[in-house]
């Protein structure tokens, strides 16, 4: 079991959680460009200064991934195996990255938060994965907008959980 099944399974076994969590575990993943601007990043989202972000829809398809849900869980990383909360999605919007608004560059928490920053980041990251997938970058890619909130901060326990119990990642 990695850190961050442990630390999902800490979440789930948390009192404090009082969330129906069942089956509606998705993945750990870190938020930024690199593993090296995750540490920042996720400490933007701990703050509350971050609470949305954004993503191809081609990449989706192209890597055989189901779209996020509203209601949806997420461990969120520092880059590596280093869980430093959990969110869950409440809104997920396809937009065309032109049509892409100042409230979601606002809530993006990166940058300057203004929509020319917002757009010259997300350009950068419509080319790589487009790059990554064979297709050309277009100003109307449609990116998967979600709203997310923190439902869980706390440190990972050094305890393991007990032997033979599972979250529900399992």
């Amino acid at each position: 079991m990695n850190n961050a099944e442990r630390y999902w399974k800490q979440f789930t076994d948390s009192p404090s959680s009082g969330i129906s969590v069942a089956g509606r575990y998705r993945d750990s993943f870190f938020f930024g460009f690199s593993a090296e601007d995750a540490p920042e990043v996720s400490r933007l989202v701990l703050e509350g200064a971050k609470t949305a972000t954004g993503s191809v829809l081609w990449s989706y398809e192209a890597d055989g991934q189901m779209l996020p849900q509203v209601g949806d869980f997420w461990v969120v990383t520092k880059g590596g195996d280093d869980p430093v909360c959990v969110i869950q999605t409440t809104e997920v919007r396809i937009l065309p990255f032109d049509e892409v608004g100042e409230e979601y560059a606002r809530d993006g928490g990166e940058g300057d938060c203004s929509l020319g920053s917002w757009r010259e980041m997300y350009w950068e990251y419509i080319v790589s994965e487009c790059s990554r997938i064979g297709r050309e970058p277009s100003r109307k890619a449609p990116l998967v907008m979600e709203r997310f909130q923190v439902v869980y901060r706390e440190r990972l326990s050094d305890r393991l959980p007990a032997r033979g119990l599972r979250g529900a990642c399992s």
